[in-house]
């Protein structure tokens, strides 16, 4: 009945606005870190750049939670658009913890499964930034929302994947040498992996609304 009565009520379709700004801004910072992870004396200012995305991304988003509070009838669910919009802002943030620790143990060089995995986790904003204008009419579009977040499963696969092969190449080149290169090799893997594992969340989220609204 709820359901029916929200279906007539006019909605509050700057959510969706907002929702396309935080997905570019990701975009951005995941182009960002492939900046940094390509190496060389431009890497700070790539930081640099992820950092200042998610601040915007920050705002953002508390733009959305704010929006939350005061609209009456919302798209979908607030509890759904707060996880939703949450689970997007874990991803740049987890961008930007990559960053820090590339700073922090200044590293310029970066080996070819880590810059595998930026280009994978730029697909990944790339297939969110894609996915939500859809979420506008849902209910003509769960087929292409649903073929998007199995996509963006596979991509979460095959960051796994390269994060298993650069951990084993990374201790066959460093068992005999220099620990703390491997441990700072490990370090930057786990986090490239994190940021991934985050969009998988958005995928998961997006398909909670979907069965919510079909």
């Amino acid at each position: 009945m709820l359901r029916w009565f929200r279906a007539f009520l006019p909605k509050e379709e700057r959510f969706f606005d907002l929702f396309a700004r935080h997905a570019d801004t990701c975009v951005k910072g995941a182009q960002a870190l492939q900046g940094v992870l390509r190496g060389g004396e431009e890497t700070p200012v790539y930081c640099q750049r992820v950092s200042q995305f998610e601040n915007d991304a920050d705002g953002i988003t508390r733009e959305v939670l704010t929006a939350v509070r005061r609209t009456f009838i919302t798209p979908f669910d607030r509890g759904d658009i707060k996880n939703l919009i949450t689970s997007m802002d874990d991803a740049i943030d987890q961008m930007q913890q990559t960053a820090k620790a590339v700073m922090l143990f200044e590293v310029r060089q970066f080996e070819p499964p880590m810059r595998e995995m930026g280009q994978l986790i730029i697909e990944c904003a790339n297939l969110v930034q894609k996915a939500l204008p859809l979420m506008q009419s849902i209910g003509d579009n769960v087929a292409m929302l649903t073929a998007i977040t199995e996509e963006l499963g596979k991509l979460e696969g095959r960051v796994d994947d390269l994060h298993d092969i650069g951990m084993k190449e990374l201790f066959l080149k460093h068992r005999s040498a220099n620990a703390m290169d491997f441990f700072v090799g490990v370090e930057i893997y786990d986090h490239l992996e994190k940021v991934a594992d985050r969009f998988d969340d958005v995928a998961n989220e997006i398909n909670s609304i979907v069965i919510e609204q079909v």
